[in-house]
């Protein structure tokens, strides 16, 4: 048993022969890959049937005699030879024979690993896809989140850490072949399992389903999308060689009619590769789909006879694909540090390729939450995803090699036979000294540079008048509205609220706490209530009912709150363009919270990756020159949020905290240690 890499543009390797080392795939003139070669053969077929009709317009029997010669000599020509020569070994391309897959007409064997391009700064794709190869793995999978892509309705964005085209030829130049899994619900521990909030500006919408109004959305995003992906397929020269149709729908099932839909539209739309569905235990059962490849989720190796069983009994004999194997567990906040012990995840890898089945590690580098994409979850309890999606997975989230590393490398070596590229050198890291910030704007100052919206009663975040009619999607909301009296304050907040009378917080709302009471004042006071949206469900029933803010109306005692004023916080960057430097003042002794705050970084001589720990402080959000690191708890497991080097300049780099409780003295840079990066974790 050997393994294969994608060598675009050449031909395909032979399972247990030495792997040609791949090159960069070819492009057309107009940047996609040319496998066009049989489109190119029927226009000149078309091309000389016409030059051979105009060759003697007048003569019947001339024209007769010429129209069948044409035919015997085009019948004996070998048009084989106009399809480009790399393409020739591309026909079938990845199958399932039997108890085995084939690519072409060899023996191949999936060893993959997760790494989702959104999540690592685009820099350094390279250097993980390298240590990937180096690990012994043959396949990159990774999903597509359409929220990300398409903010707004019709407005697409695949640019810079977006660039899904760029991710996937560089796997392919790597020598990796690509699992695509496109969605258009990704699961992934993101905001709405990758579905666009506007979708939510319905309040009729029924997701996961073929309700018309998510139907058709998908319709225009998928027009779009497979546009891009189809010239990336392995038929067409690409390194795509499968792709998954959604995720895991066996645990939701609402709609039967949902995933031949989704079949229907990859298909409709040129994706001629091998379809897989992945599914866990519990949904195993009731997502499986005529004509598609069913692969499985777990953790244990246990799971794996009974599950394939199960399979056997449902769609006979194929290969055996466990499309996740989770290597370590995503974080809540409030919670412990998820960890899986190397040498069980050596033994679990062992046990699953000696049964004879392909593999993908889920994650083998997970990255970084960067700004408000985290998820959560909401069973007994609702419970937001920290900002590190670290993973406990192979590499560790600043792409650092760990045990786990080490022993599957050892592992992968020995099962392929060959010997593997060196593992790249580590990217160094950097402790700068700490970082006192100078200036400061409360958020009730800020709030006079900054056009409200106006409504009698409260509105969700999702169908605020904002962006372009598309509502927000993430970050805060402030809701204002006076009030003459004391009494019992409720409603439904979502997901948490602090409550300020004046500038004086009085309190939290959120899903355990669903009143407050509001004490005697004189006359009238301004209610204020301060709401995040700390990250929609992914995974589970309830991902119809994720619209944030207040939802509905706000009432005091028995009567409903009126005349609100409204602030769409999303805290992008034209939110902070707002703030000249004559805005800001230096920091007082007592600050007057919610408040930002300004300083800066000092980077000399290069600028190096690094973990800041915002020792004092207690919950917001940090930004380097702009870009949204993440949110910061004091509660953990997360004590500290990576700042990757290349986001940093050579001298000064701006730095703005939103802090919503309490400032500490300053902010602290520190090299990646386990001790220093989580509180204690569990296994």
């Amino acid at each position: 048993m050997g393994l294969s890499g994608p060598a675009a543009g050449g031909s395909v390797a032979v399972v247990t022969a030495a792997r040609p080392r791949p090159r960069a795939a070819t492009r057309a003139r107009g940047g996609a890959l040319t496998g066009v070669g049989i489109r190119v053969c029927a226009g000149r077929e078309r091309a000389m049937t016409t030059w051979s009709l105009r060759r003697k317009p007048g003569r019947t029997l001339g024209l007769l005699l010429l129209v069948i010669l044409s035919f015997l000599v085009l019948r004996r020509f070998n048009w084989s030879t106009l399809i480009p020569l790399w393409l020739r070994h591309r026909q079938l391309g990845l199958q399932a024979k039997g108890q085995n897959f084939m690519l072409e007409d060899s023996t191949f064997w999936i060893f993959g690993g997760s790494m989702h391009y959104f999540r690592v700064p685009k820099e350094y794709w390279r250097d993980r896809l390298l240590k990937m190869k180096a690990c012994g793995l043959n396949t990159l999978t990774t999903y597509v989140p359409w929220n990300l892509h398409e903010p707004e309705r019709g407005k697409f964005d695949f640019s810079g850490n977006l660039d899904l085209e760029a991710f996937v030829l560089m796997a392919a130049e790597i020598g990796l072949w690509v699992i695509l899994r496109p969605g258009p619900y990704i699961c992934s521990e993101i905001d709405l399992g990758g579905l666009p909030s506007w979708l939510l500006q319905d309040s009729g919408m029924r997701l996961r389903t073929t309700y018309k109004g998510f139907t058709e959305a998908v319709d225009l995003y998928f027009d779009h999308l497979m546009s891009r992906v189809v010239p990336l397929q392995y038929k067409h020269g690409g390194p795509i060689i499968a792709v998954q149709v959604e995720n895991e729908y066996g645990s939701y099932n609402k709609d039967p009619a949902y995933m031949p839909y989704i079949k229907r539209a990859l298909e409709d739309r040129g994706i001629v590769e091998l379809l897989l569905t992945s599914d866990n235990k519990d949904g195993l059962s009731k997502g499986v789909v005529p004509g598609v490849m069913a692969t499985i989720n777990l953790q244990s190796h246990a799971e794996l006879q009974s599950l394939t069983t199960f399979l056997l009994s449902v769609k006979g004999i194929q290969p055996k694909m466990v499309m996740e194997y989770w290597t370590g567990w995503f974080d809540s906040w409030g919670g412990p540090h998820n960890i899986l012990d190397s040498s069980e995840v050596l033994q679990t890898v062992s046990a699953i390729v000696d049964a004879g089945a392909s593999i993908n590690l889920y994650m083998f580098h997970g990255g970084t939450n960067f700004g408000f994409i985290n998820g959560a979850m909401h069973f007994q309890e609702y419970k937001s995803d920290v900002t590190s999606y670290d993973y406990d997975a192979v590499l560790t989230e600043a792409g650092d090699y760990t045990a786990k590393y080490s022993k599957l490398r050892d592992f992968f070596g020995s099962v392929s036979g060959v010997p593997l590229p060196p593992p790249p050198d580590l990217l160094p890291k950097m402790s700068y000294e700490p970082m006192t910030p100078a200036f400061y704007l409360s958020l009730w100052d800020a709030l006079q540079y900054l056009e409200p919206i106006r409504s009698e009663k409260p509105i969700n975040m999702e169908n605020l008048p904002v962006n372009n009619g598309n509502g927000q999607s993430f970050g805060y909301i402030l809701y204002e509205t006076a009030i003459a009296s004391s009494g019992v304050l409720r409603g439904l907040v979502r997901d948490r609220g602090q409550v300020f009378l004046n500038t004086v917080s009085i309190g939290f709302m959120d899903y355990k706490t669903t009143k407050i009471v509001i004490p005697l004042t004189q006359g009238f006071a301004m209610l204020r209530i301060l709401v995040e949206n700390c990250g929609r469900v992914n995974y589970g029933d309830n991902i119809d009912d994720q619209r944030k803010g207040l939802i509905g109306n706000l009432y005091l005692d028995d009567s409903p709150l009126k005349k609100f004023k409204i602030y769409s916080l999303d805290l992008k960057k034209s939110f902070f363009n707002r703030f000249g430097v004559d805005k800001w003042t230096p920091v007082p002794e007592v600050p007057v919270f919610p408040a930002f705050f300004l300083g800066g970084l000092s980077v000399s001589p290069t600028p190096l990756d690094t973990f800041l720990k915002l020792e004092g402080w207690e919950k917001g959000v940090v930004f380097i020159n702009g870009r949204n690191l993440g949110r910061y708890w004091n509660i953990g497991p997360q004590k500290t949020l990576y700042l990757p080097g290349v986001w940093l300049d050579k001298g000064m780099n701006q730095v703005i905290i939103f802090e919503e409780v309490v400032s500490g003295p300053m902010i602290q840079s520190t090299e990646p240690s386990s001790s220093l990066l989580w509180d204690s974790g569990r296994i």
